[in-house]
């Protein structure tokens, strides 16, 4: 058996999004830091978070892994951990080899990245999931439509293993999905990975949350709990409007963390982060999905903020051994993140509107990617949301970060986008 040596590296499995905040943190406890990467560069989403300095040796897996695993073998690490959604299948390949005593379960490794493996696995354990198929068939589709009644109704089509709500697409009263699953099957989504599946479900209403853990030992702590609030963009859907941090008093948070440790088990989630989307229905809560690795989008950052604590640091004192691991949290202020939204396309001609987002009361951090002669595009997913930049507010009062939220919408509608002239040669 190959165990995990409490006095080795730590092993990162593509440190990039918030997993780059994993070498920084362990480098400050005195631990160095493996990374491993399952391409030779970053996918280009991820390519500006990657920070090589950070690492004390950098590894390329190659389809055969031998060559890694040996390698980490001798190195005797004491954990191996994905640092986003790309790393999550190669390090669940590589720590059953390494360090099999701090592993998931092996087994139900597939229920951790493929959307429609997960959703059967909760089911399975006995969870209710929203009804969906997984397939490759437009004919099994039609079939499966008519057997639960869902012809005529709204419905979603997405990528099994695509990330950030790439490629996820709205069906209003089912119509047209055949063409659109058709266009998307055998197409590479923004990771690289062919659509050689898609998954169909019933479009579900609902107040959606998201769930942050650490899981040691097979317990699961909740590091924080968000809220997402989510518009449609002319056809594209679920685009990300804010984002708020709840206390733990909310009312229904039994009944959603109860439900979220449930998956957890469900897909053989027993060390390591991981980030669970839930939706709370009329009939309870639903798993949209589970990424077994840091909430992404430099979210470990904030939440110290509104927290005092993150599943980074979490994970850091419980791989080093040096502090505890509550079961929940506090919140200690209200942070909210605001992503900008581009509803239009065309060319901007006064980006300079936005420099006064910097002097809001509430402004904590911002990214604004915008600048003038830039030819935008409607949103379509949280990829091109982060692209253009987001806001992260932050302030004791509730009410002064809704004001500044309204502003910088205000500031959004304001910006001026200018098509460009066609000249036609006669």
């Amino acid at each position: 058996m190959t165990t995990s040596n409490p006095q080795g590296p730590v092993v990162i499995v593509d440190p990039y999004s918030s997993g780059a905040f994993f070498a920084p943190a362990f480098t400050q406890a005195g631990v160095p830091v493996v990374a491993v990467l399952s391409s030779p560069t970053p996918p280009d989403v991820y390519a500006s978070s990657y920070r090589p300095q950070d690492f004390s040796q950098i590894l390329i897996a190659t389809e055969d892994l031998s060559e890694v695993v040996n390698k980490l073998r001798e190195l005797r690490p004491r954990c191996v951990l994905p640092g986003c959604e790309s790393g999550v299948e190669l390090a669940d390949a590589i720590a059953p080899q390494v360090v099999e005593d701090l592993a998931n379960i092996p087994e139900k490794a597939s229920a951790r990245r493929h959307k429609g493996d997960m959703a059967a696995a909760v089911a399975q354990a006995g969870l209710p999931i929203i009804p969906q198929l997984c397939t490759n068939n437009a004919d099994e589709v039609e079939k499966w439509l008519y057997q639960t009644g869902l012809i005529g109704c709204d419905l979603v089509i997405k990528p099994p293993k695509s990330a950030s709500t790439d490629g996820v697409t709205k069906v209003p009263k089912g119509e047209g999905w055949r063409q659109i699953f058709n266009e998307m099957l055998g197409k590479h989504n923004r990771l690289g990975i062919l659509n050689d599946k898609l998954l169909i479900q019933e479009y579900t209403q609902g107040v959606e949350y998201v769930i942050d853990t650490i899981s040691y030992e097979g317990k699961h702590s909740i590091s924080d709990i968000c809220r997402y609030h989510k518009i449609d963009n002319g056809p594209y859907m679920a685009i990300y409007d804010r984002m708020e941090w709840l206390p733990p008093t909310i009312p229904e948070y039994d009944q959603i963390v109860d439900y979220a440790r449930g998956v957890l088990d469900a897909v053989g989630m027993r060390y390591g982060t991981s980030h669970l989307e839930v939706m709370l229905t009329e009939h309870g809560p639903r798993l949209i999905e589970i990424g077994t690795r840091p909430h992404g989008g430099g979210h470990p950052r904030f939440c110290r903020i509104a927290t005092g604590d993150s599943q980074v640091d979490r994970a850091v004192r419980y791989f080093t051994r040096n502090g505890s691991i509550p079961d929940s949290f506090q919140l200690i202020t209200h942070v909210l993140v605001v992503f900008l939204i581009c509803r239009v396309e065309g060319i901007v001609s006064n980006a300079e509107i936005f420099d006064q987002v910097k002097e809001l009361q509430s402004h904590h951090f911002s990214v604004i990617n915008i600048q003038n002669n830039d030819w935008l595009e409607p949103t379509k997913d949280l990829f091109a949301s982060l692209k253009l930049g987001f806001v992260v507010l932050a302030h004791a009062d509730q009410s002064q970060i809704m004001e500044d939220y309204k502003l910088i919408r205000s500031l959004e509608q304001q910006l001026k986008l200018n098509s460009p002239k066609i000249t036609i040669k006669v």
